[in-house]
């Protein structure tokens, strides 16, 4: 039975959008970046992107790319014009257009109600300093123990608070996720059900990221598992740490272009730079992105032993 048939039980409009992202899916490569508008792209973003730009471009495919801009109050202006300005600046183009996730938040919500509708959602009003209370007296990394699964709790705003809503998720995803939130206590579009969604709907069938997202990857497939369709492949890159060892973070000012040298600074200097970390070319290297990807063309099993599963 074919994944689509087996989403039987979903509004028939959805099911044609699903049916489209997936024929997208066979005919070509194709892979994202999808950075948050919450700052200046650092050098590990950059990094990143470039590894996946790379992918796409090796496998004849198209690179999209995606503005996770759900989280409104992180958001800062400018930092969309910025990211387009970096990307272009460094030679990595993307195929269509800029695709906004805060543009999307209908096709979610239909997703939301199609889970509810099967009973694979149910409210939960666990507060995030009663999860990282619980959080602190283990020993390894928390997984939600279902806590308000069988509570039979209400839907709607109690004492002027939404519950959030988690998924139901099956034993073999759960063991490494427990059930994931998929709309936020605030009303918004959770992180996961947001990505997993986009990555289906919009034909994606291999993300390159930053190895810091490996823990959210049994979250979204247990998303794409319950829609009842074919797993993306995700790919992790290794992270990029500041000077003293820490990881590069937007909130905590991680290294960008502009703290490389002056204002005279080229393009080639910092894709030679980025290129050397990966060990892809040696220290000192000044080459385009077309020259790097022209490089990597001639032994393509120079990526593959950056990109872990």
């Amino acid at each position: 039975m074919s994944a689509i048939c087996a989403s039987k039980n979903l509004p028939e409009e959805l099911l044609e959008l699903l049916k489209i992202g997936q024929q997208l899916r066979m005919q070509c490569y194709r892979g994202r970046f999808a950075p948050s508008p919450t700052g200046p792209l650092h050098l590990g973003n950059l990094r990143t992107a470039l590894v996946s730009w790379l992918k796409a471009r090796l496998n004849e495919g198209e690179w999209l790319l995606r503005i996770d801009d759900l989280d409104t109050p992180r958001n800062r202006s400018g930092a969309i014009e910025s990211i387009q300005k970096d990307l272009l600046w460094l030679g990595l183009d993307w195929n269509g257009p800029i695709v906004f996730q805060s543009q999307r938040i209908e096709l979610y919500m239909s997703i939301l109600s199609a889970l509810k509708s099967q009973g694979k959602l149910y409210p939960c009003r666990c507060t995030r300093r009663l999860l990282a209370k619980r959080n602190q007296s283990q020993s390894k990394e928390f997984i939600y123990p279902g806590t308000c699964r069988e509570l039979g709790l209400s839907w709607d705003i109690k004492s002027g608070r939404l519950p959030s809503l988690r998924l139901i998720v099956r034993e073999e995803f759960s063991i490494s996720s427990g059930d994931v939130v998929v709309r936020r206590a605030d009303g918004l579009i959770a992180y996961h059900l947001a990505t997993a969604a986009d990555e289906l709907l919009l034909g994606i069938n291999e993300v390159v990221r930053g190895q810091d997202l490996a823990k959210a990857l049994h979250s979204q497939l247990a998303i794409i598992d319950a829609l009842d369709q074919k797993p993306v492949f995700y790919r992790h890159v290794p992270l990029f740490f500041n000077n003293d060892g820490t990881k590069m973070s937007k909130r905590e000012g991680g290294i960008g272009i502009r703290s490389l040298g002056d204002n005279d600074i080229r393009a080639a200097n910092v894709i030679g730079y980025l290129a050397s970390s990966l060990d892809l070319v040696p220290n000192g290297s000044v080459l385009s992105a077309l020259e790097l990807l022209s490089h990597v063309r001639k032994d393509k099993e120079l990526l593959e032993p950056l990109l872990g599963c």
